[in-house]
């Protein structure tokens, strides 16, 4: 039997009034930022830090480091298994969806989707999934097919018609790296990134990503 997957895209803005919705993952970076007594102080800093770094990066006709604004929208995606279970939604990720505003001429400027990325099918494989395969395992080893599913589903998602209508760009997806692994400074060097470094052993979260279709590539 086949069925077919169909996805509801909702956005919510992140800004000073930001609350996290009832599917949020409680460890989502941007949700603990709305927590407290201070919640609303610690969003305002961030937007203002945000807000700086891309002034900070537009100088050249910016002298008052002030043209530029960058709004932040939060995306998030159910999946519906079926064209009739409509009601019956998992949420399947959530991203950034960032626009730069220009204040002195009113143009918006349309960011990439990604940045931010927040899964649960993510953190099943790697916090439940993946400790239960190596309970009893005299040495550190992944199933066959880990990360298969997810892969499988974000790919779909991003070639669905509900991303095509609201994405024009392909998703970018930022993450910090290991520490415990050695990095080597190329030649390359990305005017906003920074420069790009390389591993020569390839990482569990590498084979994670790359089954997502995505290139995996390192700067500082």
């Amino acid at each position: 039997m086949t069925h077919v997957l169909n996805f509801t895209i909702k956005s919510l803005r992140f800004d000073e009034d930001y609350h996290p919705s009832a599917t949020t993952r409680n460890t989502t970076n941007f949700a603990n930022l709305a927590r407290g007594q201070r919640r609303q102080e610690n969003l305002r800093n961030t937007l203002a830090m945000i807000n700086n770094r891309c002034n900070d990066l537009a100088h050249w006709d910016n002298p008052n480091r002030d043209r530029y604004a960058v709004e932040l929208d939060i995306i998030s995606v159910e999946m519906h298994i079926g064209e009739r279970a409509l009601d019956d939604a998992f949420p399947l990720i959530e991203i950034l969806k960032p626009t730069i505003v220009d204040r002195h001429t009113g143009a918006r400027i349309d960011g990439i989707a990604g940045n931010n990325f927040s899964s649960y099918v993510r953190d099943y494989d790697f916090s439940v999934l993946l400790p239960a395969h190596n309970q009893d395992a005299s040495g550190f080893n992944i199933p066959d097919d880990f990360g298969d599913l997810h892969g499988k589903l974000f790919k779909h998602f991003v070639h669905s018609p509900a991303y095509c209508a609201h994405f024009q760009k392909s998703p970018v997806i930022c993450i910090s790296v290991s520490t415990s692994r050695t990095y080597h400074r190329t030649g390359n060097r990305h005017p906003i990134l920074g420069i790009e470094y390389r591993q020569d052993a390839v990482s569990l979260t590498d084979q994670y990503f790359e089954k997502m279709g995505l290139q995996v590539r390192y700067f500082m």
